[in-house]
Order: C-alpha cells, then sequence, then structure tokens
C-alpha cells in the first residue's frame, strides 16, 4: 500500500539523486568493483584486500562530507576519480518509474527540488548521460553549502536559500539516517526507497513510510488547488 500522504498539504518534494530518481547500481559497481580493482591493481595487493582497505576508509568518513567528495578520495587512494567517474558516466540509469513520477509532479504544479550529496562533477556526469535535469526546478548538490544531508546546517542553508516550508514538504530518499535528519529538521512528510539499486534485494525502513515503485503514488497526486505556501 502506498502511504496515505495528504497531497494537498505538499507544495514542494524535495528529491535525493542516486538510488531515489538513479538507480544506485551505478555507484556500487564504481565505489564497491571498480575503486577495489585500481586500488589492488596500484598497490599489486590481492583484490580482497584491496576490498577490505576500501570497506576501512569508506567507514571512517561515512555520514560526513568527505565520504561523498572526489577530492578527499582522488587525494587518499591517489586515483583520479574524475576521470573515473566520467569514463563510466554511460552507465548511468534512471529508474523505470522516475521519469513518469517527475512528469505527474511537473503537471500538478508543485515544485520539484533535486538535493543530492553526489559531487558536483558526479552531478553533471549523470545529467549529461541521463536528462534528469530536463524533469527538475532545481538542482542542488550539498557540496555548494559545505554539509551533507545528514547535517542540520545543510537543511537551514537549502531553507534560506529555496525558502521551502516544511510543514509542506515532501522529502525522499533511500537513507534512513537521511530521512531522519529531515525528519528532525522538521519535514513533516518523509518516504524511503526500499529498492534503490536494481542489482540488490529490497531493503526495509524502521521509521519512515516506503515504496519501491513511484507509480503507486501518482493517482493521489492531484493537482496544486490554490498558491504555493
Amino acid at each position: 500500500m502506498p502511504p496515505d500522504f495528504n497531497w494537498n498539504c505538499i507544495d514542494t518534494v524535495l528529491l535525493d539523486m542516486d538510488g531515489t530518481l538513479l538507480d544506485l547500481a551505478f555507484d556500487s559497481q564504481f565505489w564497491l568493483q571498480n575503486v577495489p580493482l585500481a586500488l589492488s591493481q596500484q598497490r599489486s595487493i590481492p583484490l580482497e584486500n584491496a576490498r577490505q582497505v576500501i570497506h576501512e576508509e569508506y567507514l571512517a568518513v561515512q555520514h560526513t562530507m568527505n565520504w561523498y567528495c572526489f577530492d578527499y578520495w582522488s587525494e587518499r587512494l591517489d586515483m583520479d576519480i574524475y576521470q573515473m567517474t566520467t569514463d563510466i558516466g554511460k552507465n548511468a540509469r534512471l529508474r523505470d518509474d522516475t521519469l513518469p513520477f517527475l512528469t505527474h509532479l511537473r503537471e500538478s504544479g508543485r515544485q520539484t527540488i533535486l538535493l543530492t550529496n553526489a559531487h558536483p562533477h558526479s552531478l553533471s556526469v549523470k545529467i549529461e548521460h541521463t536528462g534528469l535535469d530536463q524533469h527538475l526546478d532545481l538542482l542542488l548538490s550539498t557540496h555548494t553549502f559545505g554539509y551533507p544531508k545528514e547535517d542540520q546546517r545543510l537543511w537551514s542553508a537549502v531553507q534560506k536559500q529555496t525558502g521551502f516550508d516544511p510543514e509542506r514538504t515532501l522529502f525522499v530518499d533511500d537513507g534512513e539516517p537521511i530521512l531522519n535528519a529531515a525528519k528532525t529538521f522538521g519535514i513533516r512528510y518523509c518516504l524511503g526507497i526500499e529498492n534503490p539499486d536494481s542489482t540488490m534485494a529490497d531493503k526495509s525502513f524502521q521509521g519512515h513510510p516506503s515504496i519501491n515503485d513511484f507509480r503507486s503514488l501518482l493517482p493521489s497526486i492531484h493537482p496544486v488547488t490554490g498558491p504555493a505556501k
């Protein structure tokens, strides 16, 4: 059953990118396969050893800006993360349910804002190969604010820039800690994505409603009946 949101009280929809609008398989392949393989070759160590090194490096900075920062990883691993991302950009894919959802939201008169922790270079590569920007009103990378979505300061900065009303906003993300941060800030409607990566099993959410197909929401999304508040 899709969540029973009161769409008459939603003017703005804030949307994560990777795992929410795009298939997370792209990033899983890059960070869990391509990067460890490159490290294995660079350091002449077994692939499993390289995977363990990478795993520990990731855990050390999880939920911080560095976790998402290409400059940090390029320096930390002595790799050209920028070029490596560009080289596989053609593999970026929209979820099958993304365009029907975004089209319906736009036709309903609601504002749609991308809010991603992805590095600006990753964002630009993915836009180039998916055309995602054509279906959204505004695209924001948290790197321009200096804080990830896990940080309350980010939400304050985004609200100041965009003027969104937390009481009349829906936020969609595939990460429970990030949904928790949005809820803490006061965003009234938070929604999880159960199937961010098409190559992996669905996930479950403890504190938020969740879906595995945006199209289940379409029948309940009615046009905005008055001016956005």
